[in-house]
């Protein structure tokens, strides 16, 4: 989801970081044997994913919602050495697409590939992490936060995707869109919860920086 006119939205493609060679082959790969490619990051939002984990330089990062990996290596690339990035997919049947393109990018023995429902997943880890980005499933977003922010250490921050939800979030409200309700109640969550210093920006559908203080 696009809300600048094309022309102002390519000339900002223009002026930012390349898409490196192996997402651009993700890319190709994804659009041609999986299901629903539109969810795959991109290379903008990809770089900025990539641009914020280089800011934050983190130890170890949780992403809940891996899909075929894209985000997973741009947000890999800011991690510190000998860090590790711990990605949650429910989809069995891309484990192994993923698995290629982590091994590929020369830090697959740092990327941990964690199958099944987040929600069960996320108590048993014993760690804190730096950086968590969260882009699953929507009615989950409440739950996905409440079950991170006490395993956050200070200063690190959560990356929320979709937050926009196409425009639904600022449009009258549908009986049955359990997605925007969950989204309307979220952003809420981060906008007014003391833990959190939150800035929510316009790219793609939306993502949110929120920073543990």
């Amino acid at each position: 989801m696009n809300f600048l006119p094309e022309k102002l939205d390519q000339y900002i493609i223009d002026h930012s970081a390349k898409e490196p060679e192996l997402l651009q082959q993700l890319t190709r790969e994804t659009y041609q044997k999986v299901l629903q490619p539109r969810m795959l990051s991109g290379p903008y939002q990809g770089r900025v994913l990539s641009m914020i984990s280089k800011l934050v330089q983190p130890k170890t990062i949780l992403e809940i919602g891996t899909y075929t990996g894209y985000a997973t290596l741009c947000l890999a690339e800011g991690m510190e050495k000998n860090g590790a990035l711990h990605t949650i997919d429910i989809n069995e049947e891309l484990v192994d697409f993923q698995r290629k393109y982590f091994d590929e990018s020369g830090k697959g023995k740092q990327i941990v590939q964690h199958l099944g429902n987040a929600i069960d997943i996320i108590p048993k880890m014993d760690l804190k992490f730096d950086l968590v980005f969260i882009d699953a499933d929507k009615p989950n977003y409440c739950n996905y936060f409440n079950l991170v922010i006490d395993k956050m250490n200070k200063g690190g921050v959560i990356l929320s995707d979709n937050v926009l939800w196409s425009g639904k979030v600022i449009e009258k409200l549908q009986d049955d869109d359990e997605s925007t309700r969950t989204l309307l109640e979220y952003n809420r969550i981060l906008k007014n919860d003391k833990r959190l210093e939150t800035v929510l920006l316009s790219i793609r559908d939306g993502l949110t920086v929120s920073r543990v203080i």
